[in-house]
This record gives structure tokens, C-alpha cells and sequence, in this order.
């Protein structure tokens, strides 16, 4: 792991800490793949995580482009499931942080400690597109 890619975890870490009822956090590429996560999750289950909020996102951005004012503005999305919340942002170019909590958090307090960090740390949160590879001849 990179240091950058070091001081975000520990970034992530710190949201948890700072944050009654929180579980996971994880930042993850617009198209699914996780940057960086908390130490709770396993790769596989961050894996797992990245292309669930990617989905979200991707269906958010779709229902705000259908029925918002059609610029296709999302701010953030949360989802309450039996046992939990999961709430993501958008977090820099081409990236986004979400975070699970259990029932009993506060959305709100969630909310605002989430955009605290994306706003302390947005140069860690971008993750521009890929570049399509060049074939070697």
C-alpha cells in the first residue's frame, strides 16, 4: 500500500471512531473498484461493497437525471435494509465514499461527518477515469 493510500485508511479509521453506530467505511471508483477501505472488511466483502454502491450510484444518477431538474446532480444516496444503513457521496473526480452504519445511527450526523472528510481530504477521494490501454504490437 502506498502512503497516501495508508493515510486514507487511517482516515477511513478515524470517521469510524469519530462516528457512533458506524461499521464500514470504504472509497470506491465511480465504476465499482475500492481504493481504500476500513479494516473491518475483508477484500472481498470491500470488493463486494464497491460494486453495491457503484450500482446504487449509477441508479441514482439516473433517477435524478429522469426526475430532478436533468442536470444529473446527485449528492448522495442512502439505503436503510433490515440491521443497517448504507450511505455514499460523491467524493472527488470519479469517486465516492460510503459507509454502513447500524439502525440505530444518526443519518444526519453520518451526513455531515461524511462530507467533513470528503471536504478535508478531496485530493485523496478523486480517481479519474482509466486510460484505455494501447495494444503492444
Amino acid at each position: 500500500m502506498r502512503t497516501n493510500d495508508q493515510e486514507l485508511a487511517w482516515l477511513l479509521e478515524n470517521l469510524l471512531k469519530g462516528t457512533p453506530h458506524t461499521r464500514h467505511a470504504l472509497v470506491l471508483s465511480r465504476d465499482g473498484l475500492r481504493l481504500s477501505h476500513t479494516a473491518g472488511l475483508s477484500i472481498d466483502r470491500a470488493d463486494q461493497l464497491a460494486a453495491i454502491a457503484s450500482g446504487i450510484q449509477s441508479l441514482s444518477y439516473g433517477a435524478s437525471i429522469e426526475f430532478g431538474d436533468g442536470t444529473g446532480g446527485l449528492r448522495q444516496s442512502m439505503t436503510e435494509f433490515h440491521g443497517g444503513l448504507l450511505f455514499i457521496v460523491e467524493a472527488g473526480e470519479g469517486a465516492h465514499l460510503a459507509v454502513v452504519a447500524g439502525d440505530d445511527a444518526d443519518p444526519g450526523l453520518i451526513g455531515h461527518k461524511m462530507n467533513e472528510l470528503v471536504e478535508q481530504i478531496g485530493e485523496y477521494l478523486s480517481a479519474p477515469p482509466r486510460a484505455p490501454q494501447q495494444s503492444q504490437v
